[in-house]
């Protein structure tokens, strides 16, 4: 390994002391005798101070270096609140690692707007600005922070398949694949696979994977692949049990981003608020209720929000101070195996976390009788033969159960505070995009 610190860990406080950093040339400044050379690597920057007169060979050497060079620097640190954070390196050597081509696809070191086609058509240059590479630097913490609450509350990690005979919520979004000489589908969800492991006595899973949507869409909040964060638990009592664990789990992972991301939320200009207060808990009805009667806005779909409809509802309640809500008890059933109770209170046991205007997840209660869920299936003409592994596992006991499927890539996007969901993910593919 080559001996260097990460420049974040080079303070004032190694004033006197020798250090080696290695990164990228950000930023040269020549004035003359003098030569500031930016070094990045992904903790941050520092200044490396070349003086012609201190020693005229580096600084010679010094002037062959071109934006996004490689370099490797040894030298004695010196506090001076001239320099970015109080500090620079004055050199003893330099070893150019690695040339960059020029002229560079696109400059990072200014900010200079580059349109998102352009940036992900370069993703591997727009990845090394500090703000972008603070999106999932954050993003990284932000899931290590989500699956330590999870481990620690007792949940088993899973891993399920991508490749699948049949989709769990079925429709024209599965893309099929051949497999050998058989069709499948690319995974929509784990949810058939969650529901057989709390049949299998697992209790509680979770597992952070991928899923696939063969949508045609332009939004800001779409893409066909799609991080998710998947959670299912057994001997419910209800969705409000699974409300619960979503809410803690969410609250935890708010405040970790807020106390371990806080240099990536200042590069983002993010200030985060964690919900202190529990998420309100409203019905379906009520949502459509509150859009007609406070913004006059009537959602053309009657079992469902529409986008602007989640973002007004957003307004309204982080008005109040609640930027997470739960919508619970949408009509009828979107999907054969959600729960639907006689006599409830909620027409459903289905919900929706929306979270600073958008929708961020869904959930509820799972239906467990198999004879009911077999007669949702011949409702809605879900071919059983696709399903025989699935409904096999209802035959031997299946306890009352709930789960989530939270999307990540939309968390991040609101977390950060980002136009576009595409900037949270960092090789994005939609019906336009298979590369890079």
């Amino acid at each position: 390994m080559i001996d260097r610190k990460y420049t974040a860990e080079v303070t004032s406080d190694d004033d006197g002391e020798t250090v080696s950093v290695a990164g990228w040339a950000h930023e040269i400044r020549d004035l003359g005798g003098l030569t500031f050379v930016i070094v990045r690597d992904r903790e941050g920057q520092v200044q490396v101070t070349f003086k012609e007169d201190d020693n005229e060979e580096l600084f010679e050497k010094a002037q062959e270096i071109g934006k996004e060079d490689i370099i490797h620097v040894t030298g004695e640190v010196e506090e001076t609140d001239q320099a970015p954070g109080d500090r620079e390196i004055k050199p003893t050597s330099l070893e150019v690692i690695s040339n960059a081509s020029s002229p560079l696809p696109m400059d990072i070191s200014k900010n200079i707007d580059s349109d998102l086609s352009t940036r992900l058509d370069n993703r591997f240059m727009d990845l090394r600005q500090p703000k972008t590479h603070a999106i999932f630097s954050l993003r990284s913490k932000a899931m290590q922070a989500m699956e330590e609450w999870f481990e620690e509350d007792g949940y088993i990690n899973i891993d399920t398949p991508l490749i699948s005979k049949g989709g769990a919520e079925g429709g024209a979004e599965l893309f099929p694949v051949i497999y050998y000489e058989e069709e499948a589908f690319l995974s929509q969800s784990p949810q058939l696979y969650k529901q057989m492991l709390m049949a299998a006595g697992f209790d509680k899973v979770y597992e952070t994977g991928t899923a696939f949507r063969a949508e045609e869409f332009a939004t800001s909040r779409h893409v066909s692949e799609i991080s998710m964060f998947d959670v299912e638990l057994a001997f419910i009592e209800d969705h409000h049990d699974v409300m619960d664990v979503q809410e803690e789990s969410l609250r935890y992972t708010l405040k970790q981003v807020r106390k371990k991301a806080s240099r990536e939320l200042d590069l983002l200009d993010v200030e985060l608020d964690v919900p202190e207060e529990d998420f309100p808990r409203i019905t379906f009805d009520r949502a459509r209720e509150i859009l007609k009667e406070e913004y006059g806005h009537v959602p053309e779909d009657l079992g469902d929000l529409d986008t602007k409809g989640e973002k007004l509802l957003g307004e309204h309640f982080e008005e109040k101070g609640h930027p997470a809500i739960f919508v619970v008890g949408y009509p009828g059933e979107k999907f054969y195996y959600m729960q639907e109770v006689e006599g409830d209170e909620v027409a459903s046991r289905k919900f929706d976390l929306i979270y600073k205007g958008q929708e961020l997840s869904s959930g509820g209660q799972r239906q467990h009788d198999l004879d009911t869920l077999e007669e949702w299936m011949e409702r809605q003409d879900v071919d059983k033969s696709n399903f025989s592994f699935y409904l096999e596992a209802f035959k031997f006991g299946m306890p009352p159960h709930g789960g989530y499927g939270l999307g990540i890539d939309r968390m991040i996007q609101k977390i950060a505070e980002l136009d576009n969901i595409k900037e949270a993910i960092l090789f994005p593919r939609d019906p336009d995009r298979l590369t890079p």
